[in-house]
């Protein structure tokens, strides 16, 4: 009776002394999510085809596929197989202060990871790779940036496509009329109505927003590049064990080759809401950024 005593004694020691160890390596995300069981992701609804609604208001796009691999990961991390998965709209202006204040644990859609938000947040590894260019109508008569001259101009407010407009405009004395939207769909719908020469954006999700137009085909994304920029998801700053794990689902998405099926469903595929094809085939830059998976920016 007393080894049994003794042997109980013990095993209920290791485990008393097994949870604070297990507790204490959880912080900072991992550990809200394990707490609440809950991991909330930042998704837009309108940069197609990275994060946006489909017609049942479901965030889809390929950003959000990326962002379900690492739930997936998460999952396994916290041994959390029934993990709720909960959606947050952000809008450009909210993105950053939702995921510093803690509504938003990981943000991925079409948020450009430059050095002045690395003082704000942390990224992923990037996951895609754009150039900011132009749309706009076939018969406008605009090729380039230098036709702006003394043009209106639409761009996303609280991207870095407005702010380069802006100091292009400044800098080149252009005499832009430059008109700030919410959101991408708006800035369009500037463009589509004539209220817009051009809407300036990065070139992937200008071709997401010529694919829904009235008529796709009278529309052309053109202008030499006025930046490269990488694609990240957002997370908390200083929050190394749940940056790994975000990192680790990009990174084996990517080895797996699994990237490439996810890349063709969303851009040499057709996509909601009009069921028409981006044409949008991989770029070297792209195909780079997969092969040596990075956190830096390209600026």
């Amino acid at each position: 009776m007393k080894l049994c005593t003794r042997l109980i004694s013990a095993a209920t020691l290791a485990a008393l002394a097994s949870t604070p160890v297990f507790a204490a390596e959880l912080t900072g995300t991992l550990k809200k999510i394990k707490e609440s069981g809950v991991i909330v992701l930042g998704n837009r609804d309108a940069s197609i085809p990275f994060s946006y609604y489909d017609n049942n208001q479901k965030p889809i796009g390929y950003s959000v596929d990326l962002a379900n691999k690492v739930v997936e990961e998460v999952k396994k991390e916290l041994k959390m197989p029934n993990l709720q998965v909960k959606y947050n709209l952000v809008t450009s202006q909210t993105r950053i202060p939702l995921v510093q204040n803690g509504t938003v644990d990981l943000e991925c859609g079409s948020t450009t990871n430059n050095v002045e938000r690395q003082k704000q947040v942390a990224f992923s590894v990037g996951i895609f790779e754009i150039g900011t260019r132009l749309l706009t109508a076939k018969t406008s008569g605009v090729k380039d940036f230098a036709d702006l001259k003394g043009k209106n101009v639409v761009t996303t407010a609280g991207t870095t496509s407005e702010r380069l407009l802006k100091a292009m405009n400044a800098d080149k004395q252009l005499g832009m009329s430059i008109i700030s939207a919410k959101d991408h769909g708006e800035s369009f719908l500037m463009l589509e109505s004539g209220r817009a020469v051009a809407f300036m954006m990065d070139d992937a999700l200008l071709y997401g927003e010529m694919a829904k137009a009235k008529s796709p085909a009278n529309w052309v994304v053109t202008g030499k590049p006025q930046s490269f920029e990488i694609y990240g998801c957002m997370l908390r700053k200083d929050d190394a064990a749940f940056k790994k794990v975000v990192d680790d689902a990009i990174k084996a998405t990517y080895k797996s080759g699994e990237v490439n099926k996810i890349y063709a469903k969303w851009f040499t595929s057709p996509v909601p809401p009009k069921g028409l094809n981006l044409n949008f085939p991989m770029s070297e830059v792209v195909k780079e950024l997969i092969a040596k998976p990075t956190d830096k920016a390209a600026e």
